[in-house]
């Protein structure tokens, strides 16, 4: 018999696990205020690309396994687990704006009947357990309840096979009942169990991430030097990757990370030092390579087609912050296109799956689903996010298309030798 859960937010994170709890046998009610969307997820009509996630829905609305509502209060009252999933996004000093996760801890707090165990699944600054569990005293005083920290490692474009597939549950509780409990829900996962306090378990996610961003920072660094002194940057990640203390994930040069996690955790990371009176020297730096990586890689466009780009036109592919999700929060591509037309290019761009969301975005340049379309007649192919439609694109037919024979990777997911012998010029990141 599966646990009761509720999860409030539907969100990346809320809405991949729930789904996936309730495809291990568990009985989830997904919560959102919008109830349009609400209607929208209870017919499968999912607000987000995720690969294999609508599959999923679909498939656990007909078990009954799985529902959607509005009314937040009805979804706490018939659950044992609650799951907080709800959006921290960054405000504009960097710190992070909990005002979603405090509502919504009010809410559980008036709601809640019998013993129910609160697991925040948002990222939050360190203290915020601490900080619901006072919340939820204040406005019930008689309640049941324990707060457990379990933070989410999950990437987009592969969220649902990370949940499947998980490094480690992080589960941060005073109360090793409600940990274990926790720990049980899981176990289908297979994934290794490590038990903290509440605050170290809010400060793994953050220290993971900034960790990961600093690899990316760095990578892109050495790249920077490759191409100053003629090594090959492929080359000398493949030769750090060797050793198993570095590994080889996140060595990929380019234009930068973006999306919704990297860019808010590393300014989040920055705060909480500064809260405790502490200069995160390595983080400011991080932060700041990753600004400059766009601005570097529109210049590189800039000389690999002389030196001006003025009323050339340019064909922009990818506009996602990475390949296979519609996410275009703090998207490279964006700045990089933004500084290209002010450079005074023209910009046709390109994205399978999020074209239309990027339209208003950048107003001045031509968004378009078709890559072809995007190459005809350009002065230059601009790479800025591997989707494979991108990769797997007929290059002799793009030969035709362009102009001129132009191609700048931002991503490296080219073959420079096999685009050679097709009669491009080609530049990449880090390569000679």
């Amino acid at each position: 018999m599966g646990e009761r859960i509720a999860v409030i937010g539907t969100g990346y994170v809320g809405l991949v696990s729930g789904t996936c709890f309730s495809e291990i046998g568990h009985h989830v009610v997904c919560v959102d205020k919008d109830a349009d969307k609400i209607q929208s997820l209870s017919r499968a009509e999912l607000p987000i690309y995720e690969p294999d996630l609508q599959q999923l829905v679909q498939t656990n609305l007909q078990r009954g396994r799985l529902s959607f509502t509005s009314d937040t209060a009805l979804a706490v009252s018939g659950s044992d687990i609650v799951f907080l999933a709800v959006g921290t996004p960054s405000m504009e000093d960097g710190q992070v704006d909990v005002s979603q996760v405090t509502s919504a801890a009010i809410q559980i707090a008036m709601a809640m009947e019998g013993y129910t165990i609160v697991v925040l699944k948002s990222t939050v600054p360190v203290g915020t357990a601490r900080r619901v569990e006072n919340l939820i005293r204040e406005y019930n005083p008689e309640a049941l309840f324990s707060i457990v920290s379990n933070p989410e490692f999950l990437r987009e474009g592969s969220a649902v096979r990370d949940t499947f597939h998980m490094d480690r549950i992080v589960i941060g509780a005073t109360e090793q009942e409600a940990a274990d409990r926790i720990a049980r829900l899981h176990e289908p996962y297979g994934a290794p169990v490590l038990f903290t306090d509440r605050e170290s378990a809010e400060l793994i996610k953050y220290a993971s991430n900034a960790f990961l961003a600093t690899k990316i920072s760095f990578i892109n660094e050495m790249a920077n030097l490759c191409e100053k002194v003629g090594a090959n940057v492929e080359l000398v990640a493949a030769g750090m990757g060797m050793d198993k203390r570095i590994g080889t994930h996140f060595l990929r040069p380019g234009i930068g990370y973006g999306g919704s996690c990297f860019p808010k955790d590393t300014k989040a990371q920055l705060k909480i030092a500064e809260h405790a009176d502490y200069d995160f020297k390595i983080m400011r730096a991080v932060i700041e390579v990753n600004r400059l990586q766009r601005e570097r890689f529109a210049d590189k466009v800039e000389q690999a087609l002389g030196g001006d780009v003025n009323g050339l036109k340019l064909a922009v592919m990818g506009l996602t912050f990475k390949p296979d999700t519609d996410d275009l929060r703090d998207a490279p591509a964006l700045d990089i296109i933004e500084l290209l037309l002010a450079k005074g290019a023209q910009i046709r761009a390109y994205d399978p799956v999020a074209a239309q969301a990027a339209a208003p975005l950048i107003p001045r340049a031509v968004c378009c689903t078709d890559p072809y379309e995007a190459l005809q007649d350009a002065d230059a192919m601009v790479i800025t996010t591997e989707w494979d439609t991108v990769k797997s694109l007929d290059y002799a037919e793009v030969h035709q298309l362009l102009r001129s024979p132009f191609i700048i990777d931002g991503r490296n997911c080219l073959q420079a030798d096999t685009i050679r012998c097709l009669g491009f010029h080609y530049v990449s990141v880090g390569r000679p």
